[in-house]
């Protein structure tokens, strides 16, 4: 693994390290020695180090060449150590089958040979596979890409490095057929980041709010772009696991290391309320998200070895549902733009899909050889990337699973019904 701070949280290192862990890591790979390949699919690809966060590309928001350029805040350079942006041929206008995404990571500092980087990749829908090679490339020195956060408008995208965090737009040529796309630092100086690790950055829906919570136990709100704070808290001891933004602005809810899971109100800018923990319960992970048009907060928990995830009224605070939904610590998660998917990523590198009830959609065994470290949902549901320690992404296509007949209890039921009425008739019982 990376050298500090890129070093796994303290709980994962436990899991990590626990028999049942080694004892499944074990298995697999006497499977594999007894000729048990694992199939690799052209949507999983590797790209050369380690990927800790990955993003989609929203090109139908991105703005044409020049502009938006205008209306950058804030001057001078930010000391980043870019070199020339690589593979400066992008796909051309993007149809519904050609996808855009952008993967971060590294080996951190050091002379290991592995690069930093941030690199863009295609992925074609028709024929289910990933680029072979990054359609663009931008090195960062010695500074991994640990986190990222896209503008809601298209912007740019915020990163988020072992020293602080740096602001890149969209490097753009067009010409009458091809639409180029690539990514370059802005310059901006983004002072109040510059403090260390950011382990979380998420802004609001409108992208007018800037949350970030860093290794060492900030929880920070600011403006957007200005950069002004209007939240400031600190934990001594702790670190800042997770943020989110409630949809409608109202609530923001934040993860530490401890495990404990706490809800602002965005108006009074005060603690409305301690989410309970069940019996061994660490909270993971934080999404708000929509359901049948009302506000509801996931939350991902681990529980000794086993992974749950839980719904929670945005009005009560209550738990709605929860469910052990892996076998396995959960270690990334993500819900879909309409609310109706959520996805889980485990220690052991399985990938599952769920519906918002909770019941599984679809589950990928050994998605990847290592942690699932991120994963995100294209911005329709219709794809979810999936990226590891062990240098690979991953494509899922979510599949339309609408039922395409009776229940399999329903046809129980008929048949059980058919049989009660042939006995009646059969022995003139009416």
């Amino acid at each position: 693994f990376p050298s500090s701070p890129l070093r796994l949280p303290r709980r994962r290192q436990c899991c990590l390290g626990s028999p049942v862990f080694k004892r499944k890591r074990r298995n697999r790979e006497r499977e594999m020695s007894r000729g048990r390949r694992r199939e690799i699919p052209p949507s999983c690809k590797t790209y050369g180090f380690p990927v800790y966060c990955a993003s989609w590309i929203p090109l139908d928001q991105i703005p044409s060449a020049g502009e938006g350029r205008d209306d950058k805040a804030g001057e001078g350079r930010d000391g980043g150590s870019e070199a020339p942006s690589e593979g400066s041929a992008a796909p051309e206008v993007a149809t519904r089958d050609e996808m855009l995404l952008l993967l971060g990571g590294g080996g951190g500092e050091g002379r290991s040979g592995i690069p930093n980087a941030l690199v863009l990749a295609r992925f074609d829908a028709a024929s289910r596979s990933l680029s072979d090679e990054p359609v663009h490339k931008l090195t960062t020195g010695q500074d991994v890409p640990y986190r990222m956060a896209l503008h809601p408008r298209g912007d740019g995208i915020l990163c988020s490095f072992p020293n602080g965090c740096r602001w890149f737009e969209w490097d753009l040529a067009v010409d009458m057929k091809v639409h180029k796309l690539g990514l370059t630092s802005s310059g901006r100086t983004l002072t109040p980041l510059k403090d260390g690790l950011q382990l979380s950055l998420v802004f609001n829906a409108d992208g007018s709010l800037l949350a970030t919570g860093s290794e060492d136990g900030h929880t920070r709100i600011f403006k957007w772009p200005a950069m002004e704070a209007i939240l400031e808290q600190s934990e001594t001891n702790q670190s800042v696991k997770d943020l989110d933004f409630s949809h409608d602005g109202k609530f923001f809810a934040s993860v530490g290391n401890s495990g404990h899971c706490r809800i602002w109100d965005l108006n009074s800018l005060m603690i409305v309320a301690n989410l309970s923990r069940d019996n061994g319960e660490k909270f993971g992970f934080c999404r708000f998200s929509q359901l049948n048009g009302n506000a509801i907060l996931y939350t991902t928990a681990n529980q000794g070895q086993f992974g749950r995830v839980a719904s929670w009224s945005t009005t009560s605070w209550n738990r709605i549902m929860s469910k052990k939904v892996v076998n396995d610590p959960i270690s990334a998660f993500s819900v879909s733009n309409d609310g109706k998917l959520l996805a889980v990523g485990t220690i052991e590198g399985d990938v599952v899909i769920l519906k918002s009830n909770m019941q599984v959609h679809t589950t990928v065994k050994q998605a990847h050889l290592g942690l699932v470290t991120t994963l995100a949902f294209f911005q329709d549901s219709r794809a979810l990337v999936s990226a590891s320690f062990d240098s690979s992404a991953r494509i899922t296509l979510v599949e339309n699973k609408k039922g395409g007949g009776m229940s399999l209890w329903v046809i129980v039921f008929i048949i059980l019904l058919a049989a009660i009425v042939y006995y009646l008739k059969a022995n003139k019982l009416v």
